[in-house]
């Protein structure tokens, strides 16, 4: 049979006063709670002591908490911190290894515009060249010093015409197809060039050793006037040349004259001016006066 629904507690008198009390202390709990809501829309202020303690109490559990959460933030900002800096660290490198390489670009540029502009400025010189043309190739480990042109006899280029860039004297044209060039370079041993020292004039032949180098032959023998950097220069004695083409440097001093580092590279030169042959003017004739009879 099943208990009912309604129990009562009978004729126990503990149960009864526990029964008694609980209703009790729930009503003055609710009048306790009324008349505290109450005063404190009344007069607002009553409970500040109160409060006050309160807080006090528990101020250190706060702080405790406080800390911690601090603690914890500063963790985490710190482990954040470190892979957002490793990967900014990472990024800075890589622009500023492209920063370098834009740089180097840049260097490069300024380079070739100075080249460009020099070798325009020859072009634009008084005669002008017979073409502007670029320097195919060139022998560097050989007896012989030839070089090749991108223009031939299509372009006007004829046997015998000197080839420089805007550095100084190359050579001179050997031989001429329809559509390139074959140059025979000043460091050639079958290639003899009249030269000067720039700063007073002293005459002397260039003649190339095969080896990249110039010798330099005195006219002139005797005291070696010649000086380590002396920079010498293209004389005109005999045509082919125009004077004053910058050629060589003297590097060494020898008895009869001086071994020369050319000015112009053919490796470093992709743009070569074709000149025509110098043609020195000759002095003018002298008329005899007659004799007055």
């Amino acid at each position: 049979m099943a208990p009912p629904a309604n129990r009562r507690s009978g004729y126990s008198r503990r149960a009864q006063y526990t029964i008694f009390i609980s209703y009790f202390a729930g009503v003055a709990g609710v009048l306790l709670g009324v008349v505290l809501l109450v005063v404190s829309f009344v007069q607002p202020s009553a409970f500040t002591g109160l409060r006050v303690l309160a807080a006090d109490l528990t101020e250190p559990a706060g702080h405790v908490t406080a800390t911690g959460r601090m603690a914890s933030k500063d963790f985490f900002a710190t482990v954040s911190g470190y892979f957002k800096a490793g990967s900014q660290h990472a990024r800075l490198e890589r622009e500023l290894a492209i920063a370098k390489i834009r740089l180097v670009e840049a260097r490069a540029t300024a380079v070739e515009n100075r080249r460009l502009k020099g070798l325009l400025g020859l072009a634009q010189q008084s005669p002008a060249p017979v073409v502007v043309t670029r320097l195919t190739s060139s022998t560097a480990a050989s007896t012989r010093r030839y070089a090749t042109l991108a223009a031939g006899a299509d372009r006007g280029v004829q046997k015998g015409m000197p080839v420089r860039s805007e550095m100084g004297l190359l050579g001179r044209v050997l031989e001429v197809g329809q559509g390139s060039a074959r140059v025979l370079l000043v460091t050639d041993s079958e290639s003899v060039v009249p030269v000067r020292r720039a700063s007073d004039g002293v005459p002397a032949f260039a003649q190339g050793t095969g080896d990249g180098t110039l010798r330099i032959r005195l006219i002139n023998l005797g005291l070696n006037p010649l000086k380590k950097g002396d920079v010498l220069v293209t004389s005109g004695s005999g045509g082919l040349y125009r004077p004053g083409t910058p050629i060589a440097i003297v590097a060494n001093i020898l008895r009869d004259g001086a071994t020369a580092q050319v000015i112009a590279n053919p490796s470093d030169s992709d743009y070569v001016l074709v000149d025509r042959p110098f043609a020195p003017v000759p002095p003018p004739a002298i008329t005899p006066i007659p004799d007055s009879q």
